[in-house]
């Protein structure tokens, strides 16, 4: 075969199964073919050849292929191309990126007979294949690290509720991701009187969940080392620190009540937060209302105390806005008129409340719903027992 023909077999070897026509393969190659470029796990053959160029073209759309120079010498064909195409699938180990790239390459194909016996191959996509590879290894590393990070805070919220004589304390929380800035905590101070806190911090993932954890310790710290009853007063002092040391662009929502177990005084202080709803006995449910920013928005904030005397039978829902915020899959919200609705249609035990919300809210959202924010419910109930 003259230097011509020899170089549009191989155009034909090279551009036939870009479009679909995979028999090219047994047409052109010798029985005997060779392949002297093999990736990992990839045999010389024929047959191996074929079954690679299979697996390449499922994971690798190609828009466009160019061969910008051919030059033919004897039963030899070096070919110059240049190629751009789509990752959706994956390659050798490797995850699809979804985005388009574009390689140059060289191919050297000897022939003989007419058909093509051994192929070399220089490609500049193994430096691409190589940074993807690391590319994974450093998402591993970063999910390790989440789920250390998981792990961690995890631990910093309490092992235990307070086990107080007449009352019933029953948290729940979930993250949407590995990480979250939803939070809970109890503080035991003077008197036997216990803090009970819940709150946001905004945002998501590891930021949200630094934050959270600083807001956390200086909530515990104000509120244990001051001996302060003040709620308000509790709220306004932990502004001031979380403001010095927080992202500008970041608050976290805050809810913070002291209750006397015995009498069943409640007072509390809100910082933004969604509104805890109060469960009567006579199937009503008023919001626990108190005004206040966010902390870590402006210095010098002030904080509206109020309180309440919770008598047996009586339940409060403290809740984070993940319940609330919710969407079914036609983008309706669950919304805190659905919450109200049903904390007076149902009895408001602890024990019950927060499994009887989550499955409300999994009746809701449907099947295949994914979580888009933390979602956090703690129920603290006056049992009907109490004396």
């Amino acid at each position: 075969m003259s230097a011509e023909e020899n170089k549009a077999l191989v155009r034909r070897f090279l551009e036939e199964p870009l479009k679909g026509n995979l028999d090219v393969i047994d047409e052109l190659l010798s029985p005997d073919f060779v392949d002297r470029n093999l990736m990992p796990g990839q045999g010389p053959t024929r047959e191996d050849f074929k079954r690679s160029v299979e697996e390449l073209l499922d994971a690798f759309s190609t828009t466009s292929y160019i061969i910008e120079e051919q030059v033919a010498e004897g039963d030899t064909v070096v070919t110059k191309y240049r190629e751009t195409g789509i990752s959706r699938g994956e390659i050798g180990g490797l995850p699809p990126t979804g985005t388009e790239s574009t390689h140059e390459g060289i191919y050297i194909h000897r022939l003989s007979g007419g058909k093509i016996t051994e192929e070399w191959s220089t490609i500049d996509a193994l430096p691409a294949i190589e940074d993807l590879a690391k590319e994974m290894r450093e998402r591993e590393r970063i999910e390790q690290d989440l789920k250390v990070a998981r792990t961690i805070q995890q631990a910093s919220l309490p092992k235990d509720v307070p086990k107080l004589e007449g009352w019933q304390i029953s948290p729940y929380i979930q993250s949407a991701r590995e990480v979250g800035g939803d939070f809970y905590e109890f503080f035991e101070l003077d008197d036997g009187r216990v803090g009970f806190v819940v709150g946001d911090a905004t945002g998501k993932g590891v930021p949200a969940a630094l934050v959270m954890t600083a807001t956390c310790a200086f909530l515990g710290g104000v509120a244990t080392a001051s001996g302060s009853s003040s709620p308000g007063e509790v709220l306004a002092r932990v502004n001031e620190a979380v403001l010095a040391r927080i992202p500008p662009n970041m608050f976290v929502t805050c809810f913070y009540g002291v209750l006397d177990p015995k009498s069943g005084h409640f007072i509390y202080a809100n910082a933004g937060h969604n509104l805890p709803c109060c469960c009567r006995k006579e199937n009503i449910a008023s919001d626990l209302v108190a005004r206040g920013m966010p902390l870590g928005l402006m210095p010098g904030m002030s904080y509206e105390e109020n309180e309440i005397v919770l008598v047996p039978g009586e339940t409060v829902l403290f809740y984070t806005d993940g319940l609330v915020e919710a969407h079914d899959a036609r983008g309706e919200m669950f919304g805190t008129p659905r919450l109200r609705s049903l904390l007076t249609e149902y009895p408001a035990y602890a024990k019950g409340l927060n499994a009887l919300l989550l499955e409300e809210l999994r009746r809701f959202t449907g099947e295949g719903w994914e979580q888009e924010d933390d979602i956090t419910l703690l129920t603290l109930e006056c049992t009907p027992t109490r004396s």
